[in-house]
């Protein structure tokens, strides 16, 4: 969608937007540092998936700026709103290091993740406005969810489909070529 945006100044973190948030859509904040995100981590060097959230459609939540995860992470997400999706590439030194993470990630390795922030959350025991704020905000991911699984099941059905026109076109030639030679010759 757009050019890489270098987050760090160093080339350490590169963000690329591959689908907008809403213009009005919320970010991360002192008063709303909980996030919680769909993701896929790769390889750069091999393309091999290493971690995902994507197969099992579930949802990884940290607090920005608390250390729990890759300095990438808390680089990269500050800067993204709710609803956006963006591909995050990590130097080594913003993710694990000379040592790596074995045995998935080797030492040195730079990773790149697909990253989908899907909601901010204010710290357990703040005030979120009200309870039904809150419930709206569970019934939309589950909204969410429910829509990226409908698509997925969409696109299985769709490919089904296609493999079962293949093989009918495949069966019709067959039969035709069966066909051909025993005939009456006139």
């Amino acid at each position: 969608m757009g050019d890489a945006i270098d987050l760090t100044g160093d080339g350490g973190v590169m963000k690329k937007i591959v689908q907008r948030s809403k213009p009005d859509a919320i970010a991360p904040s002192e008063s709303l540092p909980l996030v919680d995100v769909h993701y896929e981590g790769t390889l750069a060097d091999t393309g091999e998936v290493f971690d995902t959230t994507r197969e099992d459609n579930t949802i990884f939540s940290f607090e920005i700026g608390s250390g729990s995860v890759i300095k990438a992470w808390d680089v990269a997400l500050r800067t993204m709103k709710v609803g956006e999706v963006a591909v995050i590439t990590c130097k080594p030194e913003y993710a694990y290091g000379s040592a790596g993470s074995p045995p998935d990630i080797p030492p040195g390795a730079t990773l790149v993740f697909e990253v989908e922030l899907v909601a901010c959350r204010p710290r357990k025991g703040s005030s979120v406005s009200s309870v039904s704020d809150e419930r709206a905000r569970l019934e939309e991911l589950k909204k969410q969810r429910e829509l990226a699984a409908a698509a997925k099941e969409e696109e299985k059905k769709k490919r089904e489909e296609a493999k079962a026109a293949a093989a009918a076109r495949i069966q019709a030639k067959l039969e035709a070529k069966k066909g051909k030679g025993k005939g009456k010759a006139k």
